[in-house]
């Protein structure tokens, strides 16, 4: 679950650049207002109303006839002398108008083939970068967009790339689903190369992800979940060579949160017995989690079962320097289907994304009985924005 209401207000935010990205000679009277993004139209879009067969290497690339889609990557990374690492890359394609719509005759520069020389184009792109130095205590966050066209941003599925400018997750030596992420900003970068060590994962219902009430209120949604990571992070002291696990996020949707919700609290865990834990909360007005939050549990050998329940009670809370905002900082996660309670923390309490979309994503440990140990990330959105009850126990069935 990821940032699908965000994207309509980063739509609003960008409302003028938007309307020069599709026509550059358009006025930018034509700027839509936050209202109407948060309207979030789908008419002209194709919508995720029933599972369907996956296609790879296809599906990994752009699906245009959505709203909107992303390509995920976040991982804890290792390197020589206690150095450790968290970073996230994610790319999101934005269509700024429905297939068959007047401005959607032209060839999108985001197919193989395209006419770089065109600049107009109704799909646009959207990249982050955050970086955690554990070891440091910090924390660096990086955006960029771009029209899709002229060779700036794009997406394929054979051979596969998605990029933006310098940013790009690509196909790696060996072909798919080995991948290469490159991105480097002030100082910042990385250069991985990414190797999946299970199956990929469907989630919901053989992949289609229901995140609400109504036919189509849902995405295609699918993961990696226990990917070998191997490169070099770059930091303003020298370039390390670092090993970890990754996770990678797949999904496509025109949909955005329900009426009454506001946010997510969205946990990828690595478990230190082989296990991948996934859940999200789906926030709703007065605090409840709504009935749509869902989970996934991937076993050793890459089965996987949805959980009937979990409860997510957040212990601590930290309060942004930055924007005031404030967020759970700690948690006890409970699954009484497998047996399982956990502790989780974050590495540094400050990772949080000053973006165009404010929202806090970081790195994560996990602790729980009998030894048992783990490492992931956290996305928690929502709270800056509106006022919601966020403190004590909150079970999602």
């Amino acid at each position: 679950m990821r940032l699908i209401a965000a994207l309509a207000v980063t739509l609003a935010l960008l409302a003028g650049l938007a309307a020069w990205l599709v026509r550059p000679d358009a006025p930018r009277s034509n700027a839509l207002s936050l209202a109407a993004a948060l309207a979030a139209d789908t008419s002209g879009f194709a919508r995720a109303t029933a599972p369907r067969p996956f296609r790879f290497p296809d599906d990994h690339g752009p699906h245009p006839d959505f709203r909107t889609e992303w390509w995920y990557y976040t991982g804890n990374l290792d390197g020589p002398a206690g150095q450790a690492f968290g970073y996230e890359l994610t790319i999101f394609r934005i269509a700024l108008t429905p297939p068959g719509s007047p401005d959607a005759d032209t060839a999108d520069a985001d197919t193989a083939g395209a006419d770089t020389a065109n600049w107009r184009t109704r799909q646009m792109y959207m990249a982050h970068f955050g970086l955690t130095d554990a070891k440091r205590g910090t924390f660096r966050a990086f955006e960029r967009f771009s029209r899709g066209a002229a060779g700036l941003a794009g997406a394929q599925g054979a051979p596969f790339r998605v990029w933006l400018e310098g940013w790009e997750a690509s196909e790696a030596a060996g072909g798919m689903p080995a991948m290469r992420l490159r991105a480097n900003e002030g100082g910042y970068g990385i250069d991985l190369t990414l190797r999946p060590e299970k199956p990929v994962v469907l989630q919901g219902d053989r992949g289609l992800s229901q995140k609400g009430p109504g036919v189509g209120n849902a995405s295609y949604y699918y993961s990696y979940t226990r990917i070998v990571t191997e490169g070099t992070v770059t930091t303003p002291s020298g370039r390390v060579p670092v090993r970890g696990s990754s996770w990678m996020d797949r999904e496509w949707s025109t949909s955005a949160l329900g009426r009454d919700q506001v946010g997510w609290d969205w946990f990828a865990l690595q478990l230190s017995d082989g296990r991948e834990l996934m859940v999200y909360q789906l926030r709703e007005k007065d605090g409840r989690p709504s009935r749509y939050s869902s989970g996934t549990l991937v076993e050793r050998d890459g089965r996987t079962r949805p959980l009937p329940g979990f409860t997510l009670t957040p212990t601590a809370t930290w309060t942004s320097p930055h924007s005031g905002a404030e967020y759970p900082s700690a948690w006890t996660l409970d699954v009484p289907s497998e047996n399982l309670q956990l502790r989780v923390e974050p590495v540094l309490n400050d990772q949080e994304l000053n973006v165009s979309v404010r929202y806090w994503e970081g790195a994560v440990r996990v602790a729980g009985a009998r030894g048992l140990t783990g490492r992931g990330y956290v996305e928690l959105t929502g709270y800056g924005d509106i006022e919601t009850e966020t403190r004590g126990t909150r079970s999602a069935r």
